[in-house]
């Protein structure tokens, strides 16, 4: 009779060799990339709403065209330091849907400030047909995860390098990053250099673009960040305030308690 204790054991081995050393081995296969110091990271990160600004040029630029940010609406773009008249003259170049004629064709109006960024596409089949077979992303949430999903992003966008000669891409169509799982991505590099002109007069390098594309992607998953940590600052200021004065009140109460 075997004892309990040698079936916990051999049972320990047996998840240990099915679990642990697969997430081993993915986690040496796994390429490392650049972190980057971002301002929005940490208890009292803050976003430079200068590179938010350039880096939704960049979105309108280069991204605009397949992934939307169906969840943004013009009027949010006042959070990134626009005024409502700039934000006005951005929606006004858009086209919204607006219903049908009376023949069924679809009828279009300039976008307005309540309005939501609108899709590249018109529906999820029409996207799969451009896009051989698959949805592009949307970036409403993407980035999600503050600096480590800023730096994946980052990664993305820097990872695209000549193939190597044994360089087999499962589908056609699919290009080399050094970045992206399984070292294959569908998606070809938007960036290029002096593919925007900024209006502060920031050259506008790849790897600008880039950390600025990356910053609007975190901003546009967490908008009210500042607000936030302006809130969480004033919690534990009130807090602390609380925390001495009870003291305080505690050590008059019983000062003559021997």
């Amino acid at each position: 009779m075997v004892k309990p204790i040698k079936n916990v054991s051999f049972l320990f081995c047996f998840l240990f060799t099915c679990l642990f050393i697969p997430l081993i081995s993915y986690a040496q296969d796994k390429p490392a990339y650049k972190q980057y110091p971002w301002s929005f990271t940490g208890i009292f990160g803050n976003y430079d709403l200068s590179s938010v600004q350039r880096g939704y040029m960049v979105y309108r630029k280069a991204c605009a065209s397949c992934h939307s940010v169906q969840y943004m609406r013009y009027a949010d773009l006042q959070q990134m330091g626009l005024t409502l008249d700039q934000i006005d003259k951005i929606a006004k170049t858009d086209q919204i849907l607006d219903g049908k004629d009376a023949s069924g064709k679809d009828l279009y109006r300039a976008a307005t400030l309540v309005d939501y960024l609108p899709a590249p596409y018109s529906n999820q089949l029409m996207a799969k047909s451009v896009n051989a077979g698959k949805v592009p992303l949307d970036f409403s949430r993407y980035g999600m995860g503050m600096g480590q999903q800023a730096d994946y992003i980052m990664a993305i966008l820097m990872g695209y390098q000549n193939p190597p000669a044994d360089f087999k891409p499962d589908q056609e169509g699919m290009v080399y990053n050094q970045y992206f799982p399984g070292h294959q991505i569908a998606m070809r590099s938007p960036l290029t250099k002096d593919g925007v002109k900024y209006a502060d007069g920031t050259p506008a390098t790849i790897e600008q673009q880039a950390k600025d594309v990356t910053t609007f992607l975190s901003w546009t998953a967490h908008p009210h960040l500042i607000e936030r940590h302006r809130i969480g600052i004033m919690v534990m200021i009130y807090v602390a305030f609380i925390a001495i004065l009870t003291l305080l009140v505690k050590r008059k109460v019983w000062s003559n308690v021997k």
